[in-house]
């Protein structure tokens, strides 16, 4: 629902800005949005993005979704950590497993929240319960608890990775769509060129200016993509290590502390 939701708005915010903002007649020489842009001030910027065509709102819309779901990760996966360090949580439980502390292992799990935390207490919940089945020898029990931790990773890792895939996609049609709008200015460039006589200067340069600032949007998404893209998978990993690491601490612990 949220990418639902969200793509649509960020498309529609972005040709308005560049309809609007970008191609403010202020923008331009004469008050024209079909003259040249004005020579100084954020009016210079605006206009001169404004002359790379009907590419650009497109390209402005995906800069805008790879910004505003890698926010979105990165708050996700924040909050995934939990409250404290990861690492030292993990030694906590150890410590807590080794002394055969399950009850203050839940708590501690409680206080640190999170997708690791959630992983392990769900693990420390089905390790109490096996140790009251007596009608189970140790394999079942060992499995029992193994089988809780794999059910609880299959529900945590999903909500880590989604909308990943929208940043992966943006990186791949960034520079395509750029590369679009490229072609396009340099096919007005050519055009300009080919005129009998002098060739349209004016349109020579716009031809290009709208290649170059196309190909420039196009570059700038897909560079932040690749970079937000590679962060989030790293911290996942290391989320997921985190969660298998405590998970067969807790199966190592039962298995060499009860027969």
């Amino acid at each position: 629902m949220f990418a639902a939701i969200v793509i649509p708005v960020l498309i529609l915010i972005s040709f308005l800005f560049y309809y609007i903002v970008l191609g403010d007649p202020a923008n331009f020489e004469g008050n024209d949005p079909n003259g040249h842009p004005v020579k100084e001030g954020i009016g210079s910027w605006f206009g001169t993005i404004y002359k790379g065509g009907v590419i650009v709102p497109i390209l402005i819309a995906v800069n805008l979704i790879i910004i505003t779901f890698s926010i979105e990760r990165l708050l996700t996966i924040s909050k995934a950590k939990g409250k404290g360090n990861v690492d030292t949580f993990v030694r906590n439980i150890r410590t807590m497993l080794a002394a055969d502390d399950i009850d203050n292992a839940i708590l501690e799990c409680d206080k640190q929240r999170g997708s690791t935390a959630n992983v392990i207490r769900s693990g420390l919940v089905k390790y109490k319960h096996v140790m009251q089945e007596p009608g189970l020898d140790k394999e079942e029990k060992i499995a029992a608890i193994q089988k809780e931790l794999e059910e609880a990773t299959a529900l945590e890792l999903p909500m880590l990775s989604k909308n990943l895939v929208i940043i992966s996609t943006c990186a791949s049609i960034s520079t395509l769509i750029g590369l679009i709008g490229t072609v396009i200015g340099m096919i007005r460039a050519f055009k300009a060129l080919a005129q009998a006589g002098a060739p349209d200067t004016a349109a020579l340069s716009t031809g290009i200016s709208e290649a170059l600032i196309n190909t420039a949007l196009g570059i700038i998404g897909s560079c932040i993509a690749i970079i937000m893209y590679n962060y989030f998978s790293n911290k996942i990993d290391t989320l997921t290590y985190g969660i298998d690491e405590a998970g067969f601490s807790v199966v190592q612990s039962f298995a060499s502390k009860h027969q």
